[in-house]
């Protein structure tokens, strides 16, 4: 059987409320962390197991499929970001609580809030300045009455736009974009002063997550996706095949409203103090030898996704040049396995002996090319040893399917998994 018949098999079958049968215990290294995927079901099938390519791949779906079932706090919109439910797979599986948990490419911050909501240390690596922006104020967020008083001690309405961020009405309300602009500009004022606080830093993230998107809920007019900002030229030719002009929103009352959103399900638990890099994930002096437990992460896929072009518009609230942001894209194959192999040998240095890595990845180039063959190949004689690949199969809900996604295949809907234990000791 091949993996794609046996993800094509497990996807079909029903699924079932988001409980396991199996708890999801702590299991120990290596072959025992195999036989826990074997005898694993979610949706009441066993795990398919095929051999391919000289690995060892499991098959199943090993979380829910459903949009929306994790903590309300991780609802917020990245490109490519994964599902909350990866790390938490492995997060229950492989650590105790107060164990540090480690994501080098940080993106969004999924795994890094997913460790706080578990009571794990967070510990998250990203090039991007951005991404720390949005992890920040949600390992602990402020009390909302703190955020409610900012908003109201803010006057929004004296806001100005400049010629050069004109262009900028193709997505807002000319009042929509002054409120925008006296927002940017007081929170730049206060990061430059020093004087930035968790309400500060809370009132920036969820703006800069509200800028763009599909519905009332956003600062801009009717847009899509809303987990990318497309080019001012894009968004002029999407109002005039819709005949569109954007409408003014109250930008301070679509934060409080996302705000009450996001802490529906309430804060993270008491956790150790987060240490959030910003730097490549190869060079990260400020962690120590050994001090990883576990590494969830997700890196570029080649150049398949512009990470610095789909973050333009939120890189300019925060005031980030994102012409310095020099995120990895490698057009070959050879290329992006070298910066696997630079970015794994600093793992091996930060991972405690018997660390356990998840590294998701997936199928590009149409299938042409399977990455996690390329990730055995590139740490082949670091300390590391490959345990296998799982696979999440499942059947993706209209979100995914709206973006002509076909069932597991293509980028991260495919969710291929590494699985590798750090080996040796540290030395």
């Amino acid at each position: 059987m091949s993996i794609r018949s046996a993800a094509k098999r497990q996807a079909a079958l029903p699924l079932f409320a988001h409980s396991e049968s199996v708890a999801p215990v702590r299991v120990n290294v290596g072959e025992d962390f195999r036989t826990a995927l074997r005898c694993f079901t979610f949706s009441g099938a066993p795990t398919a197991e095929v051999e391919e390519g000289g690995l060892h791949y499991f098959v199943n779906e090993f979380w829910t499929s459903r949009q929306r079932q994790a903590h309300s706090i991780q609802e917020i919109s990245y490109r490519a970001c994964f599902k909350p439910q990866l790390p938490e797979f492995f997060i229950a599986r492989r650590t105790d609580t107060g164990g540090r948990v480690y994501d080098p490419f940080s993106g969004r911050g999924t795994t890094a809030v997913q460790a706080a909501l578990m009571g794990r240390k967070p510990i998250a690596n990203d090039v991007n300045p951005l991404s720390a922006i949005l992890v920040r104020p949600r390992l602990d967020p402020p009390p909302r009455a703190a955020i409610e008083a900012r908003l109201a001690g803010l006057d929004l309405s004296r806001g100005r736009f400049t010629d050069e961020q004109n262009g900028l009405l193709a997505f807002y309300h000319p009042d929509t974009l002054r409120q925008i602009c006296a927002l940017r500009d007081y929170l730049l004022e206060r990061a430059a002063s020093r004087r930035m606080d968790g309400a500060d830093e809370w009132i920036r993230m969820v703006a800069i997550n509200r800028l763009t998107g599909h519905s009332a809920g956003f600062f801009s007019v009717y847009t899509l996706p809303p987990n990318q900002a497309v080019s001012i030229g894009s968004q002029q030719k999407i109002n005039a095949a819709r005949n569109q002009t954007p409408p003014l929103r109250d930008i301070a009352a679509i934060i409080r409203r996302k705000t009450r959103t996001l802490l529906t399900d309430g804060l993270p638990l008491p956790h150790p103090s987060a240490l959030l890099m910003t730097g490549p994930a190869d060079a990260t002096p400020e962690l120590g030898d050994g001090e990883v437990d576990l590494l969830v992460t997700s890196p570029p896929f080649l150049d398949v996704v512009d990470y610095e072009g789909d973050n333009w518009l939120r890189c300019w609230f925060a005031g980030i040049d994102v012409n310095a942001v020099r995120i990895d894209r490698h057009k070959g194959v050879p290329g992006w396995e070298a910066f696997v192999r630079r970015s794994f040998t600093e793992f091996a240095r930060v991972m405690r002996p018997g660390g356990f890595v998840a590294f998701e990845v997936g199928e590009v180039r149409g299938g042409k090319v399977l990455l996690e063959r390329h990730v055995a190949e590139a740490i082949q004689g670091l300390p590391f040893s490959v345990l296998g690949v799982m696979v999440n199969a499942q059947a993706f809900t209209k979100t995914a399917n709206c973006w002509g996604v076909t069932n597991n295949k293509g980028g991260t809907n495919s969710n291929r998994i590494v699985m590798a234990e750090r080996t040796g000791s540290v030395s």
